[in-house]
């Protein structure tokens, strides 16, 4: 998703776009390899296992493409001097705060996914100088599987769903996040948290989507001990977006106004 929308923003210059049909980022000599005869101006490395539960069930598996693959990519841009941009989550984080996390807060992640994910931040931020360590959360666009397609399918199918209101986030629309990566190349590095504004739990997430498409299905409003998933969830991981005010950078537009101009895409 996010990918697909960096290609549309970025149109207008170079972009080259890697898949795994050119390389396997846990492979170190082929990762290095063709990143320094690329030799990019900048980098923003997007490829993640993002599955939750998937990362639970396989820690391993989370920590070879989160962990080692995040270090490998910055190797190579390391020996190129090369910027570059990691696309990190809100899940390093507990939700224990019961506030908007800023960028300096105490990271504690509660899944396998959150951990990788942040052993991933320790290879960047400790192998390079030149890096943007970017926190998001509950990503949605297109080309990809998400909560609002998943909703919307929902909504077609069922006279009744069942979504959690016990956790609280920030979604994010995957273009409003691409927009924001092309504006923050050239300001100074370091963690920044971009995500939409404002917050909202998944049943209220879920009870915007089905008003905007009009839906007729019931929403009812259910506790995460009803679902049994592998991977414990932060109950709130909303994260304030401190350094893009600190950097003179105006931060996303309300969630709910990018939800509908996704929905009418």
């Amino acid at each position: 998703m996010l990918g697909s929308d960096i290609s549309n923003v970025f149109s207008d210059v170079e972009l080259t776009a890697f898949d795994l049909n050119d390389f396997d980022i846990t492979d170190l000599d082929k990762t290095v390899s063709i990143i320094k005869d690329t030799n990019p101006d900048c980098l923003i490395h997007t490829a993640a296992y993002t599955d939750v539960d998937g990362c639970e069930l396989d820690p391993e598996k989370a920590y070879l493409i989160n962990g080692t693959g995040a270090r490998n990519v910055t190797m190579a841009c390391e020996e190129i001097k090369c910027p570059i941009i990691y696309i990190s989550t809100d899940y390093v984080f507990d939700g224990a705060k019961k506030k908007p996390y800023d960028e300096w807060d105490m990271t504690a992640p509660v899944n396998q996914y959150g951990f990788s994910k942040l052993l991933g931040e320790r290879f960047v931020s400790s192998m390079t100088n030149r890096f943007y360590i970017v926190r998001t959360s509950w990503l949605y666009g297109k080309n990809g599987k998400n909560f609002v397609e998943t909703i919307s399918r929902l909504l077609s199918e069922k006279d009744e769903i069942e979504v959690v209101d016990d956790q609280v986030g920030s979604p994010t629309f995957t273009y409003d996040l691409a927009l924001k990566l092309r504006e923050l190349i050239g300001k100074g590095y370091g963690t920044y948290h971009i995500t939409n504004s404002s917050q909202c739990s998944w049943y209220e997430f879920a009870v915007e989507i089905a008003g905007l498409k009009s839906g007729k299905t019931k929403i009812k409003p259910t506790t995460s001990d009803k679902f049994k998933r592998p991977a414990k969830r932060p109950a709130f991981s909303v994260l304030d977006n401190t350094m893009l005010r600190l950097e003179g950078i105006h931060e996303l537009r309300h969630w709910k106004e990018a939800l509908k101009d996704y929905l009418s895409r």
